[in-house]
């Protein structure tokens, strides 16, 4: 282990353990995420997230940070598509069981709110690809064309700022591993269930794992980009 990874593994324990160990904190932070929701997962992404990619270039290159990767600017994107991804959430974990009823499943509503049963999973699952069949895609490519953006800007914030050639990005950018690796691979075989896993918490601890699962996404698309 170097001396950077022993002082990561402190850093991530700082982050989470107080939570863990802290009654009162951590009901202070379930009190402030119910009444400031988007406040929340704007922090909650722009730390956790910006700490995945982190991890995933110390995974990929062996360093943890490199001159002109944007730290500062990579925490606000992340934070910006965390507001997102909490929309998201919000609409297809109610127009999904809405959709359901439509076409003739009953009490969809009531089953989510009990206790886990087939039915329970039938509807988490459905939810999760739906979620991520539809608004999953758009959002990694998105994340694709800010991450470009900020590395061929030097990683400044007044870079970040700075008119984004999207059309250029989209034509120049890798799609075979866009393709092969962040869709086809991590969509299916980690984030239908990972999501599935999610809408069957309950909704406390269902923001702790979607907290969690924003360093694993961190880390998946820090990876991708250094395979890209």
């Amino acid at each position: 282990m170097k001396h950077t990874d022993f002082i990561f593994s402190v850093f991530v324990c700082l982050l989470i353990l107080p939570f863990a160990f802290n009654k009162e904190l951590y009901d202070a932070y379930i009190v402030f995420n119910a009444e400031h929701g988007m406040v929340m997962w704007f922090l909650k992404f722009a730390i956790l997230s910006t700490t995945g990619e982190l991890l995933g270039l110390r995974i990929s290159t062996g360093c943890y940070y490199r001159k002109g990767f944007g730290v500062l600017p990579r925490a606000l994107v992340w934070g910006l598509l965390g507001l997102g991804i909490n929309m998201a959430f919000i609409v297809f974990s109610s127009g999904v069981p809405a959709f359901l009823e439509y076409l003739g499943v009953k009490n969809t509503a009531a089953v989510m709110a009990g206790t886990l049963t087939l039915e329970k999973v039938g509807i988490a699952l459905m939810i999760s690809v739906v979620l991520n069949s539809i608004f999953a895609p758009v959002f990694m490519t998105l994340h694709k064309i800010t991450d470009t953006h900020i590395l061929a800007t030097g990683g400044t914030m007044k870079g970040l700022f700075s008119p984004i050639p999207v059309g250029k990005i989209l034509q120049e950018m890798n799609w075979k591993v866009q393709w092969e690796f962040v869709l086809k691979k991590t969509i299916p075989l980690f984030w239908y269930p990972a999501h599935t896993i999610t809408f069957l918490l309950p909704a406390e601890m269902r923001v702790l794992f979607a907290a969690l699962l924003g360093v694993v996404l961190g880390v998946i698309l820090a990876i991708a980009a250094r395979k890209g």
